[in-house]
């Protein structure tokens, strides 16, 4: 069986030596990527890693799968609810805000004739009072655009915490057995978790999956898009595209545990797109909200790439 929770009690002297060896001075990227690999979360993940496979029996390739799914489920699609509760609030107070922007832009206007504010100084004061009118309808409905970042600072850390675990699985750093389990714990074309992927299946498909779902929400958008967002999106389009050749270099096991992660991710945003499911999440209805919402995502999505010939 694969021990990693009796490995995992102590730090390997392998990755002590690395945290020792360098510091985080001048040259210390080591020193910090020793540091990582030998913290604390790093070691609950590997040891949560072996908890799963010992008390489900399952190999290698298949305990990472489903440790992937365990966390996205309980810890990811509960946060991602929220977020989409607090995003639902946020675009239905939209009308509320646009008639407040309206009514105060007149007040503002009548106000600067009454003392002779300049056109810079009318801007400046409608744009104080509307941020401080924004805030306080977050506030009075509990939903500040900050709050749904919370699901970014909890996915991140613990995606490079499991991926360093599995690091550490893959290249000895907790001893022989561990990595010997891994060598020979995978299936289908990548029986050895601890070598790259040589066939780029798992890296391209990582990459695909990633594509999918940032196309996925470019689609959807039924609200203007601000040259921030587009931005944005081109950002994670690079990201995606940029993860295979990174996911081709590193150990199978982590390109594995990034497959599945991302698949598992793409089918609860789906699933968040389900009107029952969003009721059950009490997420509230939106204009944008559609009763059919993957029939949209199908016809979106073939109008947004559709390659058919325009008549001259």
């Amino acid at each position: 069986m694969w021990r990693l929770a009796r490995a995992g009690a102590r730090a390997p002297p392998a990755l002590a030596a690395a945290g020792a060896g360098a510091g985080p001075g001048p040259g210390g990227l080591e020193g910090w990527y020793g540091w990582a690999a030998g913290s604390a979360p790093v070691h609950w993940a590997e040891g949560g890693l072996a908890a799963l496979q010992e008390a489900t029996g399952l190999p290698c390739w298949a305990a990472i799968a489903g440790g992937a799914a365990v966390l996205r489920t309980a810890v990811t699609l509960p946060l991602a609810a929220h977020q989409g509760r607090l995003l639902a609030k946020v675009e239905n107070l939209q009308p509320e805000i646009k008639e407040l922007a309206k009514r105060l832009r007149y007040e503002v206007s009548v106000r600067g004739k009454q003392l002779g504010w300049s056109d810079k100084v009318a801007r400046f004061h409608f744009a104080k009072n509307m941020r401080r009118i924004v805030t306080e309808l977050y506030i009075r409905d509990n939903c500040h655009p900050f709050k749904a970042t919370v699901l970014l600072w909890v996915q991140i850390p613990m995606w490079v915490c499991v991926s360093l675990a599995l690091r550490n699985c893959s290249v000895g750093a907790l001893g022989s057995a561990v990595q010997e389990q891994f060598s020979s714990g995978g299936v289908l074309w990548f029986t050895d978790l601890t070598v790259p992927d040589s066939t780029w299946i798992l890296p391209v498909s990582l990459g695909l999956v990633n594509l999918l779902v940032v196309e996925i929400f470019a689609s959807q958008r039924k609200m203007p898009v601000s040259q921030f967002q587009k931005l944005v999106t081109n950002f994670f389009r690079v990201v995606s595209v940029v993860m295979i050749p990174i996911a081709a270099t590193v150990p199978s096991s982590m390109a594995l545990y990034w497959l599945s992660s991302s698949l598992v991710g793409l089918c609860h945003n789906l699933l968040l797109r389900s009107p029952a499911f969003r009721r059950l999440c009490r997420i509230p209805r939106t204009r944008s909200d559609s009763d059919t919402p993957y029939r949209d995502i199908m016809a979106a999505l073939a109008t947004r790439y559709s390659f058919s010939k325009q008549p001259h």
